[in-house]
């Protein structure tokens, strides 16, 4: 079984890598370029994709977070620990984008927008859930709390959405595109979620690893015996 995982997973990257370099061939070569923006509006194409799998990365931690609540399972913890850091990686991809982005259309980096600012406190949000993490040493206590944080960051995630679809902002509301640009979407919105799954996945496997460590080095171990073994309990 662990074979056909190890196989399953190789193949998932090498699929995953083709798609991505071909999203940047049709980004680069494909794309017409906008006219009233210019090159720099092929970042839409990255930037709407990564935002959408942000959500679903911080949902994941929202969902594994209420699930350690309610049968106290560490497993869930790792997930929501693997979740934390995929929505830390897709938010500051999203901000750093937006801001190359609004330098070339604004002429600023930064703006205090309303999608802009509830962005920013979301990855401050975040950031600040994976940095209290490893200042609690009690595994149950650590997830414990974490699984309460999570959820209440996880409020912030509404106000992005509805900043976007509700309030004013600097932001063009929409974009016209042409049937090229629309594959390219098409595209990079298949290709990111897919990065997102495997990024999660993957951390999710190696925090299980880590724990079934840490596990094995606290286990007691039993005294040794006349021919100088232990066991452990």
């Amino acid at each position: 079984m662990n074979r056909r995982i190890k196989v399953f997973a190789f193949g998932y990257w090498i699929l995953t890598g083709v798609l991505f370099v071909g999203g940047i061939v049709m980004l680069v070569f494909y794309t017409p370029t906008e006219p009233t923006m210019g090159p720099v509006q092929k970042m839409f194409y990255i930037h709407f994709p990564v935002a959408m799998s942000m959500f679903v990365a911080a949902f994941v931690l929202f969902v594994a977070s209420v699930g350690y609540l309610w049968d106290r399972s560490l497993m869930w913890d790792d997930l929501a620990w693997a979740a934390g850091k995929v929505t830390v990686l897709f938010c500051s991809t999203l901000l750093l984008t937006g801001m190359i982005w609004g330098k070339s259309a604004w002429g600023q980096w930064w703006t205090w927008s309303p999608r802009l600012t509830f962005s920013l406190v979301l990855w401050v949000l975040y950031v600040v859930y994976l940095l209290i993490r490893p200042a609690i040493k009690s595994p149950t206590r650590r997830a414990t709390i974490s699984a309460v944080y999570g959820m209440a960051a996880f409020l912030d995630v509404p106000l992005v959405y509805v900043s976007v679809e509700l309030l004013p902002d600097i932001h063009p509301s929409s974009i016209e595109l042409t049937s090229p640009m629309r594959l390219t979407l098409l595209a990079w919105t298949l290709l990111v979620p897919l990065l997102m799954a495997g990024l999660l996945v993957t951390r999710f496997n190696l925090n299980r690893r880590l724990r079934s460590l840490e596990s094995m080095r606290d286990e007691p171990q039993c005294p040794p015996d006349a021919d100088g073994h232990g066991e452990a309990l």
